[in-house]
């Protein structure tokens, strides 16, 4: 069937060659759209193609981004999650764990996620306050393996920089549970002791691994470029890039997700959180990269204006990535033009 490029969406199938005004050829025959196609034919200018007839419903408003995943992705995830509970449980009986263990619970759901071109949604899609310790330590670990792979890290530092993010909270498990699920203001004393976590994570990783970096990291995950992190107040240099890589995945996993004192903030505010931080605190190479690496996956998504209207992202810009072009109703805006006008909140 032909329908304008208005109308498509991720997962549709083309049935005739597309080829510009120029006669260069755009998408072939068979090609299974994605989000990055979209974008292109946009740029490209094409009206309408040509798709095979839909067979699954198209998507609805109140599906949830996990429901556009095969169950047996989420079940890896949902299997990690446990694996991890099991590990924090395992180093407070014994102060350490089996690095087999760690292995046999996080090194499978990197095979099966690492050529899912949307895995950030789904990560985000689950999760609840009763686990949020625990999910939160399998995203981390998820986003320390892509940002190690976009920064062109060896495939071993890529394997070695996901344990370590899925591994860097573990010392929360002799943290006091009154004070993790605390849902009002810590005081002073409780952040203090919730603060000793690092050092408790690298005590136990450190007897549990013979890689020292994967116990170092942990340590070194809230330390801040500009010495206001802790536990050593370190500045710089001094912080090891594992640590770096796993700071700016543990923000941004704690920031956009549901905590028992804290409700989730939208997705593209917290990458314009840690833009902002990127000037002080946070590795600025490393996160500009997770940055123009995670931009992509807004596109297709619905957007809502700060004028109320909800449209569809089009196409980010290289140089104002927080500004894309929005198809909403009949027209397109430019955000980067359309400086009156912002993005309040992304539906994912």
């Amino acid at each position: 069937m032909r329908i304008h490029i208005t109308d498509l969406q991720a997962g549709d199938q083309i049935s005739q060659d597309i080829f510009n005004a120029y006669g260069l050829h755009v998408l072939s025959s068979g090609a299974i759209l994605n989000e990055s196609d979209l974008s292109r034919l946009y740029q490209h200018r094409i009206d309408y193609v040509d798709i095979e007839q839909r067979v699954s419903p198209s998507f609805e408003a109140s599906e949830t981004a996990a429901d556009l995943f095969p169950p047996e992705l989420r079940y890896k995830f949902e299997d990690a999650v446990a694996g991890c509970e099991l590990l924090f449980k395992q180093a407070l009986v014994e102060g350490k764990i089996s690095e087999e263990d760690a292995k046999e619970s996080f090194q499978p759901l990197v095979r099966h996620f690492q050529e899912e071109r949307d895995v950030v949604s789904l990560m985000l899609s689950m999760h609840t306050q009763d686990e949020y310790t625990y999910q939160h330590s399998v995203q981390v670990g998820m986003l320390s393996f892509y940002m190690a792979k976009w920064l062109e890290w060896s495939e071993e530092d890529q394997i070695r920089a996901g344990m370590a993010g899925f591994l860097h909270d573990i010392g929360k498990c002799r943290i006091p549970e009154e004070i993790l699920k605390k849902s009002g203001r810590l005081t002073d004393a409780e952040f203090e002791e919730i603060k000793k976590h690092s050092a408790h994570s690298y005590q136990i990783l450190k007897d549990s691994y013979s890689d020292e970096e994967i116990a170092v990291a942990a340590l070194q995950h809230h330390e801040r470029r500009d010495g206001t992190g802790y536990p050593e107040r370190l500045h710089d240099q001094a912080i090891m890039p594992m640590s770096r890589v796993i700071a700016i995945a543990d923000i941004y996993s704690a920031m956009s997700s549901d905590r028992v004192y804290q409700e989730k903030r939208d997705l593209l505010c917290v990458l314009k959180e840690l833009y902002r931080l990127s000037f002080n605190e946070l590795d600025a190479e490393m996160t500009l990269t997770f940055i123009n690496r995670m931009i992509p996956n807004f596109i297709g998504k619905r957007a809502q204006l700060s004028d109320g209207r909800w449209g569809t992202i089009i196409m980010t810009h290289p140089t104002d990535p927080f500004r894309p072009l929005i198809h909403v109703d009949d027209k397109f805006i430019d955000l980067a033009v359309e400086h009156g006008l912002e993005i309040d909140r992304i539906s994912t």
